[in-house]
């Protein structure tokens, strides 16, 4: 049986939009993030971060800790995993930058995906996991939020996210894939590609307008 690893890499988030579409009615996909490598896809199951604004009658630094919430999120097999981290609606905010996300690099992970925003653009792209969000910044969001929860359901920009679900993203969007029909969806989605380039030769052949009478006229 083909590997899911070797699967998604020769499909886009397009056709696997199109195909999870034909076996799901929910929305499962994402618009308008971007990355600091723009061309460069990230696909991996997910674990799980939310955080919610700041009280500071709640905080407390040692249980809202991003690096110790972090390490238990990615757990003992870190590697290849994609951090799906809920901003809780604060797009404009910062939920880290090219310090604290360096410990995705270290444990190789394959990247990390946010609806809030992420500093430190040109040292995020010089690592190796893949990061998308909503934008950069140069504000610090340490102020603003707080990590409260690991591998729990959240919310990325309108998408459930389930610890375990597939993420595909690359520049046209991102799509949200259930564990459990991860596998069937890529390989729709491997067809939807072979439809359309079907049909990308059935147009090519396709006489322009003004010479459909003439061909008409030698028949």
């Amino acid at each position: 049986m083909e590997d899911i690893d070797d699967i998604w890499k020769s499909v886009t988030s397009a056709s696997v939009c199109d195909a999870l579409g034909r076996i799901c009615n929910h929305r499962a996909h994402v618009l308008d993030l971007v990355s600091p490598t723009p061309g460069k896809v990230l696909f991996g199951p997910a674990v799980t971060m939310r955080m919610l604004p700041l009280r500071d009658d709640l905080f407390d630094e040692n249980v809202n800790s991003f690096s110790r919430l972090f390490y238990e999120a990615v757990g003992a097999t870190p590697k290849g995993k994609v951090l799906v981290l809920d901003s809780s609606g604060h797009s404009d905010v910062s939920v880290g930058g090219g310090t604290k996300l360096s410990r995705l690099h270290n444990l190789e992970l394959a990247g990390m995906i946010t609806d809030g925003r992420l500093r430190d653009f040109e040292e995020l792209a010089t690592y190796e996991p893949v990061f998308y969000c909503r934008g950069t910044t140069l504000r610090a969001g340490t102020g603003d939020l707080m990590p409260v929860a690991v591998n729990e359901p959240v919310n990325l920009a309108g998408v459930t996210v389930v610890p375990g679900d597939y993420v595909f993203a690359d520049g046209a969007g991102t799509v949200i894939l259930p564990a459990g029909l991860a596998r069937q969806a890529l390989k729709a989605a491997q067809e939807v590609q072979a439809q359309d380039s079907y049909y990308l030769d059935v147009i090519r052949g396709e006489l322009p307008a003004s010479d459909r009478g003439s061909a008409s006229d030698k028949a």
